[in-house]
């Protein structure tokens, strides 16, 4: 009997040391991990960032993943627009190649089968598949429809809202959207939005301590996206602004800013700074005349392929791991989050539809030379540009192609094509060939004009004809300047996406390209 028990016992202790052993080696596997935090701004301009030259603006927390990291002059968005950048982010590829090239519209009217595909993975998935715990808050726009939204891609912990934008106010007046949490409607939220998003950001953080795994939360701001709203706390911190425009946007802005100071705090305080990886930067260039953002010293602007649409502020920190307070000046690009990410967790990188992204961390720390990419792409619509080392060839709505050499012309002021037709030929003879790889886009933007309710595109456009389009412009046109402002613009069109240059007008020419396409 006592031989039993002592075998019993034996065999106790054997099964707590095995216990015991695998829960540190686990605890060991995951110290490894670094946290991974994704800060993505929306809408924001090149020059809005303190690191990037903003003087009425203090944005204090942001500049500080810079200053104990690395800036990056060169840092592109996938994209002009928002949701095709976002996705490009999400999978770590041009998202060109799933057919991800336009935003979808209201969601109500959008393209049934917008969003991510089920078989392309979602950064969330490929990191909760080597262990990490997942958080998404904010905006989502990459997916509407069941099977596509946040919590089924990945994020354990989620909130916020799946459309394009929304009031920033509990229950404003504007874009009332629906708020989700874990996949379910919400409607009790009762702060700023912003304040909430960084609430729920700290509060999973919070959590997540009790658990020892790693992290990865996807903080995906609506800020500093239209519409225009800030409230009086933060308003008031800019007397000095007398410009209500910038005054409400410098308000949203130093909210954003807030919200990443209050988050990286959490880090800091839980004592894990030093093993987080962190990244901020913007899905596009900032709208400018519409928000008064800023994208100085480029040119262009929200949707546009000059730099000040897809040229934005860029910054990385992981202290120990890659320098403190350096600027780096090579071509990056969003969806080198994704793949720099993913190398820092262990995950392994997929062979047979590799990637797109290149891993960061050799460029910054000195372990490997060259650029991470020799080319780089965009395109939407009949606008393209292709970055061919310096040079760079742009095709805008309506225009020639241009070319252009940024190592001494920044701000896109001189179109070198004349002068160097050989160079030109090359870059379009580059962009052809990456082009000719890419899907043809599996959905148009789509909203009243040109769909129902449910995404039912109509068989026929409500202006189609040229002298209907130049009548309902002069009646619209209401101080008779020959162009319309947003409030002149029809309640039932975007006034984003007619105004094609960003300059905060339509012209008929512009509206007449709209109709166009809304016919296609």
């Amino acid at each position: 009997m006592r031989k039993q028990i002592q075998k019993s016992l034996g065999c106790l202790w054997l099964f707590r040391g095995i216990v015991f052993l695998t829960a540190i080696t686990c605890l060991n596997i995951f110290a490894e991990k670094p946290n991974i935090i994704i800060f993505l701004a929306d809408d924001l301009g090149y020059a809005d960032v303190g690191f990037n030259g903003c003087e009425d603006i203090p944005t204090p927390h942001i500049d500080s993943i810079a200053a104990q990291g690395v800036k990056f002059t060169d840092g592109y968005a996938n994209h002009p627009i928002c949701s095709p950048s976002r996705a490009g982010l999400l999978t770590g590829m041009y998202q060109h190649r799933f057919g991800f090239e336009n935003n979808s519209g209201p969601e109500e009217y959008s393209a049934p089968n917008f969003g991510i595909p089920h078989e392309v993975p979602t950064l969330a998935e490929r990191l909760k598949e080597v262990g990490y715990a997942t958080c998404w808050v904010g905006k989502w726009h990459v997916g509407f429809k069941e099977g596509l939204r946040p919590h089924e891609r990945g994020f354990e912990y989620t909130y916020g809202f799946h459309s394009g934008a929304r009031t920033f106010y509990p229950n404003g007046p504007r874009q009332n959207h629906q708020m989700f949490r874990h996949g379910l409607p919400y409607n009790d939220e009762s702060e700023y939005l912003t304040d909430a998003f960084a609430r729920e950001s700290v509060e999973f953080i919070e959590q997540n301590r009790k658990s020892e795994k790693p992290f990865f939360l996807f903080f995906s701001f609506n800020a500093v996206h239209l519409p225009l709203e800030a409230t009086q706390r933060y308003e008031s911190r800019f007397p000095d602004i007398k410009d209500k425009k910038r005054k409400t946007y410098a308000g949203m802005l130093s909210a954003l800013d807030d919200a990443i100071g209050r988050v990286m705090t959490k880090v800091r305080d839980l004592g894990q700074e030093g093993n987080s990886l962190v990244f901020f930067y913007s899905d596009n260039g900032g709208p400018t005349t519409q928000t008064t953002s800023k994208n100085d010293p480029l040119s262009g602007y929200k949707g546009q392929m000059l730099e000040g649409g897809i040229r934005v502020p860029f910054a990385m920190q992981w202290l120990g791991k890659i320098p403190a307070g350096e600027t780096y000046r090579k071509p990056v690009m969003g969806f080198d989050v994704h793949v720099t990410s993913l190398v820092a967790a262990g995950a392994q990188l997929p062979t047979k539809n590799p990637l797109d992204g290149k891993d960061l961390i050799p460029f910054l720390n000195g372990n490997q030379t060259g650029r991470p990419h020799q080319d780089l792409f965009w395109r939407t619509g009949t606008q393209h540009a292709a970055r061919v080392g310096d040079w760079k060839l742009v095709k805008m709505r309506g225009q020639p192609e241009m070319l252009f050499n940024l190592a001494n012309d920044i701000g896109e002021k001189r179109d070198l094509s004349k002068r160097n037709p050989e160079k030109l030929k090359e870059a379009r003879a580059i962009y052809t060939a990456w082009s000719e790889q890419m899907e043809t886009p599996r959905w148009i933007r789509q909203d009243r004009t040109n769909a129902e309710i449910g995404g039912t595109l109509k068989s026929k456009p409500i202006v189609n004809a040229q002298n209907t389009i130049q009548s309902t412009f002069t009646k619209a046109d209401r101080n008779g300047d020959g162009k319309l402002s947003p409030d002149e613009i029809w309640p039932n069109v975007d006034f984003e996406m007619v105004d094609a240059n960003s300059d905060g007008f339509a012209t008929i020419e512009e509206v007449r390209t709209h109709a166009r396409g809304r016919q296609r």
